[in-house]
């Protein structure tokens, strides 16, 4: 499995994880985020940064206008040019049947890019992910995990590796 780890001593620093998420996002035309869509997984306590590291990679996908966090809506989808980007928010979910509810499988497919915080509240509802994103507090900074769960993934965090704005961030890749 690769892996990388970052330390994040501030926002700016989660929003330059997000940009670089977006930058290095296999997009060709045989990759399987073209083919059959991407799954990230973004897991941490309140106030960790999942939402900031979404809407940063949003906003460098080409996202204009409003992005809100999904709390409250649970679900917020954003439609460009040659991909659809869904972000989901199970906070606030308390049984699976809620989570089923919500369709998520049927909004994954070819050029689509759904992004998912608490997935620990979706079990078998949700769809596997290619990438876990692990956010946490590392005294009043942040530190990140990103761990590749597929070939996609795999590719994704080989790129990441690769994007030399987060090189003073990167702790390890493994």
């Amino acid at each position: 499995m690769v892996s990388m780890d970052l330390d994040l001593p501030d926002s700016r620093a989660t929003e330059a994880l997000g940009h670089a998420l977006a930058r290095s996002f296999p997009r060709a035309a045989h990759t399987a985020a073209a083919q059959r869509g991407a799954v990230v997984y973004l897991q941490g306590e309140l106030g960790a940064g999942k939402t900031t590291c979404v809407r940063s990679l949003l906003r460098a996908l080409g996202v204009t206008g409003l992005v809100r966090s999904p709390t409250y809506t649970l679900v917020e989808t954003y439609h460009l040019a040659t991909l659809t980007c869904v972000h989901v928010d199970l906070y606030r979910l308390q049984s699976l049947t809620e989570v089923d509810e919500l369709g998520l499988r049927d909004l994954t497919g070819p050029g689509s890019l759904l992004m998912v915080e608490w997935p620990e509240k979706g079990g078998a509802a949700l769809p596997p992910a290619d990438l876990n994103v692990a956010l946490g507090y590392a005294g009043a900074a942040r530190r990140a995990g990103l761990s590749a769960r597929t070939s996609l993934g795999t590719e994704w965090v080989q790129n990441l590796g690769h994007d030399t704005s987060l090189s003073t961030y990167v702790s390890n890749l493994t």
